[in-house]
């Protein structure tokens, strides 16, 4: 009994799976910006409501958050609800790795900081994106002879 060997095609296909990127600065990287940082420093809820405009968002969105601590700040642990809203909602645009429970950690731990530090990324990423080539070219210049000057009489 002959046998007969077929040819047998191949289908490889390749995946690629991407890193989510990181937030552009750490939290406690305040002194990148010194003016995010003043800002935030001086007049927070101020600072807040430009945020959150910059972001899309209505300019007086976050005010309820300084509100609803003041009133809450014997409860164990307070999350402010339109800060944590405002910090996923930035992670997820710009697809930054981390997940909820990062963020909860972040916004409680450091109010402020928090704030600051999606300042920075909404700058970030509002700066144009600059391409460059390594790709060396090379021009070559052929110079041709000029015509003799045009001399006139007049």
């Amino acid at each position: 009994m002959a046998t007969f060997n077929q040819p047998q095609s191949v289908i490889t296909q390749q995946v690629t799976v991407m890193k989510r990127p990181e937030w552009s600065t750490d939290m406690c990287d305040c002194c990148d910006d010194m003016g995010i940082c003043c800002c935030a420093t001086w007049c927070l809820p101020c600072f807040m409501c430009k945020t959150a405009s910059d972001s899309g968002q209505c300019l007086c969105l976050p005010l309820p958050d300084p509100v609803m601590c003041c009133f809450l700040k014997f409860t164990p642990v307070i999350i402010p609800p339109v800060s944590l809203a405002m910090r996923v909602s930035i992670r997820e645009r710009y697809g930054i790795q981390g997940t909820i429970c990062d963020d909860c950690f972040m916004v409680g731990c450091c109010f402020s900081c928090s704030w600051c530090q999606i300042a920075r990324e909404l700058k970030k990423q509002k700066q144009p994106l600059t391409i460059v080539s390594a790709q060396t070219t090379t021009f070559n210049v052929v110079q041709t002879a000029r015509p003799p000057p045009y001399n006139s009489i007049y």
